[in-house]
């Protein structure tokens, strides 16, 4: 999948725009087809190498997306292949073409409301 990847701690303006793998989605959790994301101060700080959190370099982050299940992990209930969700994914991974986030993350995405809505 494409993902704009954080290869070291940096500006945001060195993130690079390349293939990833594909993440798979654990017990409790599912896989969502990025349709939106949103771009939020924390996740400036953790491509920056200044959040609480550092995760080990190369990584994909983004925290608030939204978009639909595309699948579902072992253990994993309450959504449906196809349902419209949005969330916030503490583990990052939401700047990608798919992100996996447990259930207790994410969220339906009413009708009334786009996915940039959903993101934001």
């Amino acid at each position: 999948m494409k993902a704009l990847v954080c290869e070291d701690f940096g500006p945001v303006d060195d993130l690079v725009y390349r293939e990833f793998p594909d993440p798979v989605p654990g017990e409790g959790e599912v896989l969502v087809d990025v349709d939106a994301i949103g771009v939020n101060f924390p996740d400036g700080l953790l491509v920056e190498g200044k959040y609480q959190l550092r995760p080990q370099c190369p990584f994909v982050p983004g925290s608030e997306f939204a978009g639909r299940v595309a699948a579902l992990g072992p253990g994993a209930s309450g959504f449906a292949v196809g349902d419209r969700v949005f969330g916030w994914h503490m583990g990052g991974g939401a700047y990608a073409e798919r992100v996996a986030a447990l259930t207790s993350e994410i969220h339906p995405l009413p009708a009334s409301l786009s996915v940039e809505q959903g993101a934001a």
